[in-house]
């Protein structure tokens, strides 16, 4: 469900099809995505999943992503 929603946000801002999109995908290197695209990406991720990512540079890897998401949802 993480997963599914944050590879819709990446592939929604970069335009982009969703399968191309794994867990092992890295935003910046193989997506091509630049630090505008990753600032927006993040903010659709917090506005998403109520939640604020305070590094935005950790977000390497869609996985890192949904870690960090699932992280969050359990410390609420």
């Amino acid at each position: 469900m993480v997963f599914e929603k944050i590879r819709e946000i990446i592939a929604a801002q970069l335009q982009i099809d969703p399968n191309e999109i794994t867990l092992e995908t890295r935003i910046n290197e193989d997506l091509e995505a630049d630090s505008l695209d990753l600032f927006k990406i993040v903010n659709d991720i917090e506005d998403e999943f109520n939640i604020k990512i305070e590094y935005a540079e950790t977000v390497e890897t869609v996985e890192d992503a949904v870690n960090y998401v699932k992280e969050q949802a359990k410390e609420v």
